[in-house]
């Protein structure tokens, strides 16, 4: 295939770096995204198959299409990205709308995700709970609690539950207060079973708890140990509901776990994860060893353990949380996403699951999977580009005045960005769409306001997608 790259006089010297084998066009203009189709048309290149037009581009080429006889696509917004997108030209059709680079980057990650699920469903694994594969090849399942649960209205509960579904998680732990009442464990197991088909377990070392719940109808039980398997031992067995056996104070993980096995009882083993500076590594030997020795006892990891406990953003100690687990040989991994730091640890793990079982099919560490945790960071950072040798000097000397039509206040709510004006209200998902309403509305009339309301809804949007708050006029 004969391939051509369009571009301006700026980018010439980045985009012949990145060519790869295509063949470089720099037409008659500085800046490549100005280019237009009757600048492509004057000069006339015939002969290839493929042109790549920059992606930033907007204007219609289409009917240049037949002229040429060539193909003419968008290419990627930046250089940098053009020998990934040339590597692949066989593998993706490219569009006349949409950038080359987003293109690509979504199919790799719908391929990636597809390769992760069909490893998920031929996985053999070491106990199933409630139709969720759980051990030996298949993916760490992601266990989420609420915590706290027995307290929560049965609406709050279902939406918690509702929640973690929708970001990935595999399970669902109902977290127990220490005075919590059996029939409150009860209601709250049936309202979870009713508003999830997902496994659900009770989280409590209290044997009439474990008892409540059960024989409320729950698929998992956290946790028991050498003193209160003698209470409870009996009933799950009779249940057939696996348990996760953790050390006691008197007994160890390994005898807690021969008493569970001989009263008939699946077990998952969890030699506790302790917190960064309190043991992490000498705990995650532990995890190693007893492996080692246990290959087919599933492990519970309690990644929230060190989420929660490091100011540290949560999708970096995930990832590593989830590489961890799996070189440990964990099967479930866990958080609670109690605090505002850790939020999104729920989907953050899935995504960190899925990476694993891609890795450890192709025998190399989790890198350009086509999935990842970069949020902040760059994978790859684009070269900057050269600007005109004739600029101004941006100065900081502007004289503000009111517009007219009046001011806006701007706050976040519910995941939306809202812009009141008085009497009228913006409520949006997206900068751009609360902005154009606002102008469309003439509810501003000035170019300097209209900008600012631009930085500021751009500010509200990028909070909302980081998770974080947002205050008008402070720095992000």
């Amino acid at each position: 295939m004969r391939v051509l790259l369009v571009t301006g006089r700026l980018a010439e010297d980045m985009v012949k770096t990145f060519s790869w084998n295509a063949d470089v066009l720099a037409l008659d203009v500085d800046v490549a995204s100005f280019i237009t189709p009757q600048m492509l048309r004057e000069a006339e290149p015939y002969g290839y198959d493929l042109i790549l037009i920059p992606g930033a581009i907007t204007a219609n080429f289409s009917p240049l299409e037949s002229e040429l006889k060539a193909k003419i696509r968008l290419g990627p917004k930046h250089a940098a990205d053009l020998k990934y997108v040339l590597r692949h030209l066989e593998e993706i059709e490219l569009s006349t709308k949409i950038p080359a680079c987003i293109l690509l980057s979504e199919k790799m990650r719908e391929n990636a995700l597809s390769m992760a699920n069909k490893l998920e469903e031929k996985s053999e694994s070491s106990l199933t709970i409630n139709g969720v594969k759980i051990g030996h090849q298949s993916r760490m399942k992601v266990l989420a609690e609420i915590v706290d649960s027995t307290l929560l209205c049965e609406l709050d509960l279902i939406n918690k539950i509702n929640y973690c579904e929708s970001q990935g998680a595999d399970m669902i732990d109902l977290g127990i207060p220490l005075d919590a009442e059996p029939a409150q464990v009860e209601n709250t197991v049936k309202v979870a079973k009713k508003a999830t088909s997902l496994p659900v377990s009770v989280d409590t070392m209290k044997p009439e708890l474990i008892l409540a719940g059960i024989k409320a109808g729950v698929d998992l039980v956290l946790s028991v140990d050498g003193e209160n398997l003698v209470k409870v031992g009996k009933e799950l067995a009779k249940a057939k509901v696996p348990a996760v056996v953790v050390p006691g104070p008197k007994t160890g993980l390994e005898e807690n776990i021969v008493k569970a096995q001989s009263s008939g009882i699946k077990v998952m083993a969890d030699p506790i994860l302790n917190p960064p500076l309190l043991g992490l590594v000498p705990s995650a030997n532990k995890y190693l060893e007893f492996h080692q020795k246990h290959p087919e006892i599933p492990l519970f990891f309690g990644a929230g353990n060190v989420t929660e406990l490091i100011d540290v953003d949560s999708p970096g100690v995930n990832g590593l949380m989830a590489a961890m687990g799996t070189e440990v040989g964990a099967s479930i991994l866990f958080t609670p996403e109690y605090s505002d730091k850790s939020k999104g640890s729920i989907k953050e793990l899935r995504t960190a699951s899925e990476m694993m079982i891609l890795a450890k099919n192709r025998k190399a560490p989790p890198k350009d999977l086509g999935i990842d945790l970069l949020i902040l960071k760059e994978k790859r950072r684009h070269p900057e580009e050269k600007f005109p040798e004739n600029f101004l000097v941006a100065k900081d000397d502007h004289k503000w005045a009111m517009d007219p039509a009046g001011s806006f206040k701007i706050n976040i709510s519910e995941d939306k960005i809202v812009a009141n004006h008085g009497e009228v209200t913006v409520v949006g998902e997206s900068a751009i769409e609360v902005l154009n309403t606002i102008i469309d509305r003439g509810l501003v009339t000035r170019l300097d306001h209209a900008g600012y309301l631009g930085r500021e809804l751009q500010r509200a949007e990028l909070a909302i997608k980081l998770g974080r708050s947002y205050n008008q006029d402070e720095t992000f």
